[in-house]
């Protein structure tokens, strides 16, 4: 089960390297930086606009965690779409790091033997007779549409362009049906989680926005396509319904 526990993870290495990356060799702002994370936590810290410009530039980053890198650049890019919340982007990074050790993308959970190639296919299990198989088959069609939709936009957009494939439409509306059945099984409510799949559900577009922006600028960054640009003005104005 996936949860929202990526700061959790974070230890007192993570919180040096902050510290080292916010503030060089400036004591004034290293002392700054250190009652900040005496009184408040890392939370600020994680915040400040020049973290993750020198988790991306700086020599000593090499040394960052992935848990570290993950909840940084999704909190900025959401940060950036006026989306506060922060378990939310605790959430996505914990999806990002899941979902990018072997296939577990396409697995309900680490042991499960079923692999699911398709939303559809997930799609088809989100009311097994088993309770549990079905709560882990509606959250997995949340996080599988948002991390197809959010990491990997283009091939999408190929997709339908070139062979008919569904657009990021579906995704999203199949991410939010995920989300929405998540948080009305009675294992979310027994595992907290309801009110957060509930925030996912609704969030859906502004989560896959944020992502496509850290693919665009990370991960992707050489790729320049009509396909790409035609994306990028749709969300950048969606109420005009560029086609």
């Amino acid at each position: 089960m996936m949860l929202a526990n990526v700061r959790a993870r974070l230890g007192r290495e993570d919180a040096q390297l902050v510290l080292r990356l916010l503030t060089g060799e400036r004591p004034e702002s290293a002392r700054h930086a250190e009652a900040t994370l005496a009184d408040r936590g890392l939370d600020p810290l994680l915040d400040e606009p020049e973290l993750l410009q020198a988790l991306i530039a700086a020599r000593q980053s090499a040394h960052a965690s992935l848990p570290l890198f993950c909840y940084v650049v999704v909190r900025h890019a959401l940060r950036r779409l006026g989306s506060d919340d922060r378990q939310l982007a605790d959430y996505v990074a914990s999806v990002l790091l899941h979902f990018g050790l072997r296939e577990r993308a396409r697995r309900l959970a680490d042991t499960d033997d079923e692999v699911y190639d398709t939303l559809a296919r997930i799609a088809e299990d989100v009311d097994s007779a088993d309770p549990h198989r079905a709560f882990l088959a509606r959250a997995h069609l949340g996080n599988y549409a948002l991390w197809l939709s959010g990491l990997f936009p283009d091939h999408i957009e190929h997709r339908r362009y070139r062979r008919g494939g569904p657009d990021l439409g579906y995704y999203e509306e199949m991410g939010r049906r995920g989300f929405r059945l998540a948080a009305g099984h009675r294992l979310a409510e027994r595992h907290g989680l309801a009110p957060l799949y509930g925030a996912a559900a609704e969030a859906f577009p502004q989560l896959r926005r944020a992502l496509n922006a850290v693919s665009d600028s990370l991960l992707f960054k050489h790729v320049h396509t009509p396909e790409r640009l035609m994306r990028q003005v749709r969300d950048a104005f969606p109420d005009d319904r560029v086609s």
